[in-house]
């Protein structure tokens, strides 16, 4: 029959037609199979049944493979048989089958292209032939319930569907032979998917069938999944294949990192190779699944590992603690060694961090780091940071360089080595270079938080006396805790100054807030302080212009205040001149045993226009002590607990009698040990101890 004949349809009151148009997808053939199925049930053909889907299967594959159109699927059926025929709307003439002896050195993709799918369609059909039409193209195939074939090719038949180490029969139901069911069942069955891993035991029964049904006496799939270790055996069957023999090789069609070959220790026959490669391409199917779940999941593991590795980095603050964690993130998940390479002011390269999975390797990595020239990795380091891009590294310490760049401002490099077994593949150089990115971005919030603690620091301590006053008689000793972000500049204060009149003022203040403008106000309150009081003004009206100025350049800040004037008394008694605004009354140590709370309280700083700050005189005996403090000790919390006025007065009372130093590094001491969480607040203890004798 010529390739433009029209297929045969035997007329008749019984015969049943169905027609349906079917989208280019991987679930037509399935589709096209249903639709067979129904129709050989009505006509009660289900002796037609396996080779009626098998051909099915094949036609309606390839037409969705090769031409990528709708389909449109005829069947056929009557009492003597059915004609199925798949046209597609495609452009070009369908591959003819290849008669005589094929080539056999011609690529297994080439035979599995041109003549594997007609060559089926060609071995199980009654008749066959190909249509052509102005909108396209398609195949039909008929079977019938007898078929007349001469002996030569019943003899072949025969030949191709005896099962191993079975026999032959004849009769009426060839049709439903063995082979034909085999081989539907070789194109349409799955791995289990409970199983936890499906391919071995898939592709053992797979193999099995296949040797089973071209005489095999062995064979083997080979799997090379490019994981570094090489070709692995995925299946086996009956004896292990010898090189000696004439073997049947097909490669699988996977793509890369994957790589498999299926060889079968097979006498050449003439459907041995065809049946192999379908196969093959039924078990790489279920490869490329494989292939492409593993790297869905390894790609959801990368960004896992992503997440976590940026929640480290962001939890440091710390620049030499950030570079010295990026190589133990980075070795052995992502490299045998890693090096992080920071760059000066100069421009010049200094080795920060190293890691190496071989810790013994480490000296020969600082010394191969170390090396110049033209040829050695220091010289490709400097030219992957000048040109801000990529760079493979060579030499006994192979790998490559990422450049560290944040907010424009190149920071250094980061150079990792590849894997003994194996070099880095697309993913994981796209992870190592988003590892870079958010390494260099670590490295600079660093530098910037360092920066700013730097400031913070310069800033407290000029608001903060460098030394305490060395006073005859008079012991002066003070604690000073900044809050747990020491980038922030805190609003607690002391000063002890000299007044003109001899006496000596002791100053604790606490303006709210924090940061840059809390330390602005904090410095005014202590500069109009030391202006008022050395022109000789008294304390009430001192607090007075400090608060009018406060009302006035303030911001709404307002400021808590002890003041304290001490003086020497009759005889070894120190006279004691306290003012407070709105601050906590200071504690009282009497030398002979027991605390208690002295002074009047006042109206803070800056909220009213008006203030009173009642003048309380505070007398101090040898060995007496006054404990002037801020509310970062007070309000020191542990979960919801304070820790208190209460406390701080039974903390102190059992320091009666120690000096002024000892009194202020206790209260400090038991302040933080109250709780396990960094200062909330600044904490400020300022202590007066009489050590006259």
């Amino acid at each position: 029959m010529s390739a433009e004949e029209e297929p045969a349809r035997p007329g008749g009151s019984e015969e049943r037609v169905r027609r349906v148009r079917l989208p280019a997808d991987r679930r037509t053939p399935a589709a096209a199979r249903a639709l067979v199925r129904s129709v050989l049930a009505e006509a009660d053909l289900d002796e037609l049944l396996n080779e009626a889907l098998l051909l099915t299967t094949e036609l309606s594959t390839n037409a969705v493979e090769h031409a990528n159109t709708e389909l449109d699927i005829e069947v056929v059926a009557d009492g003597i048989g059915l004609t199925v025929t798949v046209s597609d709307f495609a452009a070009g003439p369908v591959e003819e089958l290849t008669v005589g002896v094929r080539n056999e050195s011609a690529e297994i993709t080439e035979v599995a292209e041109r003549g594997r799918g007609l060559l089926l369609v060609d071995h199980f059909a009654s008749r066959w032939g190909t249509t052509y039409l102005p909108t396209g193209k398609g195949v039909w195939f008929r079977l019938d319930r007898h078929q007349a074939d001469p002996p030569e090719r019943q003899a072949a038949v025969a030949e191709a569907r005896t099962p191993l180490g079975g026999s032959q029969h004849s009769g009426g139901a060839e049709n439903s032979s063995p082979s034909a069911a085999a081989m539907s069942e070789l194109m349409q069955t799955s791995p289990d998917p409970y199983a936890e891993d499906p391919l071995p035991e898939f592709a053992t029964g797979l193999l099995t069938r296949l040797a089973e049904m071209v005489g095999a006496a062995g064979g083997v799939v080979r799997l090379d999944r490019g994981e570094g270790q090489g070709s692995q055996v995925l299946a086996r069957y009956g004896r292990q294949p010898r090189e000696g023999n004439e073997l049947l090789r097909v490669p699988l069609v996977v793509h890369r990192p994957y790589a498999g070959e299926l060889e079968l220790d097979a006498a050449p026959s003439a459907y041995a190779r065809p049946l192999a490669v379908l196969a093959a391409e039924r078990l790489s199917l279920h490869l490329e699944n494989d292939r492409l779940r593993r790297a869905d999941v390894r790609r959801q593991a990368w960004l896992t590992f992503l997440a976590e590795a940026s929640e480290l980095l962001a939890q440091s603050l710390d620049v030499e603690l950030t570079m010295a964690l990026i190589p133990q993130l980075v070795v052995p998940r992502l490299g045998q060694w890693c090096a992080v390479h920071t760059t000066d002011e100069w421009g010049r390269l200094r080795l920060a961090a190293s890691s190496h999975a071989d810790e013994a390797m480490l000296p020969q990595l600082h010394k191969v780091l170390q090396e110049t020239g033209p040829e050695s990795i220091q010289a490709r380091l400097r030219e992957a940071s000048r040109s801000a891009s990529q760079l493979p590294l060579s030499g006994p310490m192979e790998g490559f360089a990422v450049p560290l760049i944040a907010r424009g401002q190149r920071l250094g490099t980061l150079a990792v080595g590849r894997h003994q077994r194996h070099r880095h593949d697309p993913d994981e150089v796209s992870v190592l270079e988003d590892v870079a990115r958010r390494a260099a971005l670590a490295i600079e919030n660093a530098r910037i938080h360092a920066e700013r603690r730097r400031v913070a620091q310069t800033l407290q301590q000029s608001l903060l006396p460098p030394v305490l006053p060395v006073v005859e008689g008079i012991g002066f000793a003070a604690e000073y805790v900044p809050t747990g972000d020491d980038a922030d500049v805190g609003g607690d204060f002391y000063d002890v100054v000299p007044l003109p009149d001899g006496r000596w003022l002791v100053v604790v203040g606490d303006v709210s807030g924090k940061g840059v403008q809390a330390a602005a106000v904090t410095g005014l309150v202590r500069d109009v302080i030391r202006v008022l009081v050395g022109d000789g003004k008294p304390l009430p009206e001192v607090l007075a212009r400090l608060n009018e100025t406060l009302v006035e350049r303030g911001g709404g800040r307002y400021c808590t205040l002890a003041l304290a004037a001490v003086a020497p008394g009759e005889g070894h008694q120190l006279d004691v001149a306290l003012h407070l605004a709105g601050h906590d009354r200071p504690v009282l140590l009497h030398g002979g045993g027991g605390a208690g709370f002295v002074g009047t309280g006042g109206t803070a700083l800056g909220l009213l226009d008006a203030i009173t700050t009642p003048t309380a005189e505070v007398p101090l005996g040898p060995g007496d002590a006054l404990v002037f403090y801020t509310d970062g000790v007070t309000e020191r919390r542990r979960g919801r607990e304070l820790f208190g006025t209460d406390r701080l007065r039974d903390a102190a009372a059992p320091l009666a009698g120690y000096s002024a130093d000892v009194v202020a590094a206790r209260l400090r001491a038991t302040a933080i040990g109250f709780s396990v969480e960094a200062p909330r607040d600044d904490i400020a203890i300022l202590v007066i101890r009489n050590d006259t004798i």
